[in-house]
């Protein structure tokens, strides 16, 4: 019996906490989002075409990516060849990633607008759904193709300079490499 009491206290605890906080969701304030699922970040970042965090498979891997390529250059020591070829890689992939980013945020808003006005049903969301991670996916595959592209143009020492200029093998806590938002960093690496 003193187990089922201890059992039922521990259980409520979860509970007491919430209402004490007045049940607040982790959401509140995005109801004031135009699109619901994307931030106004997330809208600038596929507006211009950024990486929104889809090529971390391969950036945390060890395969750099062209834009920080670009920003490391002279750090790195890419020859004007290399820097040649890597903006060319860059710039194609930027004109992709905006008219994919384009695409999604235009999807996201259709999906947006059907539950705004209630004309919903399961083969319509299951339709609007599969538009938008079609894009995610191809925009993902756009990022992470790009840096597929990079390494046969670079040296070993270049790719080593490239990961442990941005950090890599190291604490990623101790210093957030420049270029990325010092609070997306340290919650993308579990550092808070």
């Amino acid at each position: 019996m003193l187990r089922v009491a201890i059992l039922l206290g521990a259980l409520a605890i979860p509970f007491a906490a919430s209402a004490q906080d007045g049940g607040h969701s982790p959401y509140a304030g995005m109801e004031t989002r135009e699109i619901k699922s994307l931030s106004e970040t997330d809208i600038e970042e596929l507006r211009r075409g950024g990486g929104w965090g889809l090529a971390l498979s391969a950036e945390l891997n060890g395969v750099p990516g062209p834009a920080h390529l670009l920003a490391l250059r002279d750090e790195i020591g890419l020859s004007g060849e290399q820097v040649t070829a890597i903006e060319a890689i860059f710039e194609e992939m930027q004109a992709e990633a905006r008219r994919l980013g384009e695409q999604l945020i235009d999807v996201e808003m259709g999906i947006e607008h059907a539950f705004r006005h209630g004309d919903l049903d399961d083969d319509t969301l299951h339709a609007l759904i599969g538009k938008a991670e079609a894009v995610r996916a191809e925009l993902r595959f756009v990022h992470l193709s790009r840096h597929l592209s990079t390494p046969p143009l670079l040296t070993e020492d270049q790719i080593a300079t490239y990961n442990r200029l941005r950090g890599y093998g190291s604490d990623p806590c101790a210093q957030v490499p420049e270029g990325h938002d010092p609070r997306m960093w340290r919650r993308h690496n579990n550092c808070d």
